[in-house]
């Protein structure tokens, strides 16, 4: 497994071994002592344990997010596309930090086989850029409704390029969500 440091610090993209032979191809997606070894490598902090592991399938130009937990059950994130194509950001939300409100997008598919690691105290979302895009991800806390919160996927002082602009599908709730200049983001 090799881990690229992205511009955001702590935002990892992951890019597995995978072995092919005329039978198909196998790789580990998950080595708790690699994972944690390679994140020590960076000098990057060892996350709480995995705890809950979320599949979804979306269409093409579903947008879902960009969706956290607010304290005491933020989640860290690892993501991976098992099937389609999916453009995934992370937007930095932690107050007193030097990127607050940087972003970092990276292309993951069921062909790259690539995953990011996205630690508490960041936002998240993705774009569907294929029909049966399925993606999966493992978080360090489980979900509890009366913690979630998002940011609005268009929000002006994040200017995220997302690859696909008009057609998008988005739940009413993230059309209903906030702007990064007015949600309530102490404790994350």
């Amino acid at each position: 497994m090799k881990m690229i440091q992205t511009d955001l610090p702590g935002v990892v993209l992951l890019e597995p071994t995978v072995y092919e032979d005329e039978r198909g191809w196998f790789m580990e997606s998950f080595n708790e002592q690699r994972f944690h070894a390679e994140l020590h490598k960076l000098s990057l902090p060892i996350p709480r344990p995995f705890v809950q592991d979320n599949h979804s399938s979306s269409k093409k130009g579903v947008l879902r997010g960009l969706h956290y937990q607010r304290e005491p059950h933020a989640q860290g994130k690892l993501v991976r596309v098992m099937n389609g194509v999916a453009f995934d950001v992370a937007v930095d939300i932690r107050p007193d930090s030097l990127t607050f409100g940087n972003w970092v997008g990276e292309t993951l598919s069921a062909k790259n086989k690539r995953m990011l690691w996205i630690p508490e105290g960041f936002a998240h979302g993705f774009l569907a850029l294929e029909d049966n895009t399925q993606f999966m991800y493992k978080t360090t806390d489980y979900y509890a409704k009366d913690y979630e919160a998002a940011i609005r996927w268009d929000d002006p002082s994040l200017d995220i390029k997302w690859p696909i602009r008009t057609q998008i599908v988005i739940s009413e709730k993230d059309q209903q969500a906030n702007y990064l200049n007015t949600v309530k983001l102490g404790g994350i």
